[in-house]
């Protein structure tokens, strides 16, 4: 008698990561409830679900701005054609991106459309970026060297005209926050933007859960117009690299084009030095990718919009009151407690459908803990708890889980970034040698276009025309050249002449 093939385990997302990754990343997002296309091409609306998670990181990086010294302001959305104008590196790097208005108003036309009218004297962007609108305001700002430094953040939108986008990770609209500092000197300057890196460094490891490499961009990936960019960079489980933040020294390039001079304490006139720095709703597809599974979305505990979910589980109307109240007094004492300075946050799910059916959508929208209480648990003042992130279900005395859930809960925390780090172990190699790269990089069955490659630590001669044959060749960019790397005489991967440390290459979102 043959053999019958053992049956494929069901899961709440299909196709699963193996199978598309990149159609289980939207499968997850729709299922968790977290956004969805809107009507206007390339954008996005936000989902409760979704934005709850974006208040979150908004909350807590805001709190870390605040507490090295920044402030917050807001800049107009609309900046004129001629400003960008002025700092010709930035022109040529967000021209493409740039969305116009050129009219002040509709007006009904003869066949009965409405038309653009009232054309204006000079065009306006939509912000893509404000050093240019926010560097013409502080140059009215600074007059001497006590009116420095100036630390100001802030919380926007934005619009690069992206050609083609993914849900949170790039559309043509986003959120994001923009930090933009002005300091007497180029010391107090890359101080600035090695700190405000190390802030977004702790964030996405200590928040998120989401291990990340500190480094520095190349001339050629560098932010137009800036002297310096640095990054954090983090792999997916796909393989893949995703930029989640960077920070950059901008020297006095937009000091100058947009005049922000001061007199210094010798009465002399100074170009001041400036940085910018920023994150976005691209974090959410990051938190997405890193740790969510077949079955939906894993929400790290500190960034979850809620911690717990209690089911109650009742089969007529005799137990159901016992049954919520039973219910109701474990969620105020579980909501009693705080973990990392934040209430935890419980919710009652008494909505009048199938039980199955409330816990597989709180398992797609990736809560960490999950309670069940029945007429047994009750009697035996106990719940029935579940957590996210391993699948592990057991019942608990009330009181231990009660007393216990601040711990849970950081038990959570700390088992997704470990294992987020086993994976990027997992996956990154030093390759030193042309064949050994691109057979890395390509995968072996192109046909089901396999998850494969990761990062790899390689020597670079420092030359363009090699990121180009990178990039044209095997769609690989260099990432960064991490900040802790060490002086290791080689020789570059792809040409063969003298390199001083390994970069970090990978294919990239």
């Amino acid at each position: 008698m043959s053999q019958q093939p053992a049956a494929k385990p069901k899961t709440a997302i299909t196709p699963t990561r193996q199978e598309d990754y990149p159609e289980w990343y939207l499968q997850v997002i729709k299922h968790a409830d977290l956004a969805e296309n809107s009507p206007v091409r390339g954008c996005m609306v936000i989902k409760p679900w979704g934005y709850a998670l974006w208040e979150n990181i908004h909350r807590d990086l805001d709190e870390m701005f605040k507490e090295t010294g920044h402030v917050n302001a807001y800049f107009p959305l609309f900046i004129p054609v001629s400003y960008i104008q002025k700092e010709a590196a930035h022109v040529d790097g967000f021209a493409k991106e740039c969305a116009v208005v050129t009219h002040s108003r509709l007006e009904m036309g003869p066949d009965g459309k409405l038309v653009p009218a009232g054309e204006l004297e000079e065009p306006l962007i939509v912000r893509p970026t404000s050093e240019t609108i926010i560097g013409e305001t502080y140059s009215k700002w600074v007059q001497s060297y006590r009116d420095l430094p100036i630390l100001i953040n802030q919380w926007a939108n934005v619009v690069r005209w992206e050609m083609r986008t993914r849900l949170f990770l790039r559309t043509a609209e986003f959120l994001w926050q923009e930090g933009h500092t002005v300091h007497a000197t180029e010391a107090e300057a890359v101080e600035e933007t090695n700190k405000m890196l190390q802030v977004y460094a702790d964030f996405a490891e200590n928040y998120m859960a989401m291990p990340v490499i500190m480094g520095r961009k190349t001339e050629g990936e560098r932010f137009p117009g800036a002297v310096d960019t640095l990054c954090i960079e983090s792999m997916m489980q796909d393989r893949k690299a995703l930029q989640a933040g960077t920070s950059h020294y901008l020297g006095q390039n937009f000091s100058k084009s947009c005049n922000i001079q001061f007199q210094d304490e010798k009465g002399t006139q100074q170009f001041a030095h400036t940085t910018s720095w920023g994150v976005s709703t691209r974090l959410i597809g990051g938190m997405i990718m890193t740790h969510s599974d077949d079955d939906g979305f894993v929400a790290p505990p500190r960034l979850a919009p809620q911690h717990v979910v209690i089911i109650p589980i009742y089969k007529d109307d005799a137990t159901k009151a016992d049954i919520l109240a039973y219910c109701q007094s474990l969620q105020k004492e579980l909501a009693a407690q705080r973990f990392h300075d934040r209430k935890i946050v419980v919710t009652i799910d008494n909505r009048d459908i199938r039980g199955g059916d409330k816990v597989w959508g709180w398992i797609k929208k990736g809560v960490p803990v999950r309670v069940e209480v029945g007429p047994r648990d009750m009697a035996a003042h106990a719940v029935f708890a579940a957590r996210r992130d391993t699948g592990e279900k057991a019942g608990v005395p009330r009181a231990e889980f009660v007393s216990g859930i601040v711990a849970r809960l950081q038990s959570i925390q700390d088992n997704l970034l470990a294992r987020a780090k086993a994976h990027r172990a997992e996956h990154t190699r030093e390759i030193n040698s042309w064949d050994e790269l691109k057979a890395f990089f390509t995968p072996k069955n192109a046909e089901k276009a396999e998850i494969h490659g990761g990062f790899a630590l390689c020597h670079w001669n420092g030359s363009k025309e090699v990121e180009k044959r990178l990039k044209d060749e095997l769609k690989v960019t260099i990432r960064c050249i991490p900040l802790d790397a060490k002086d290791e005489p080689g020789k570059c991967v792809v040409t063969g002449e003298p390199s001083a440390r390994r970069v970090v290459m990978a294919k990239a979102y």
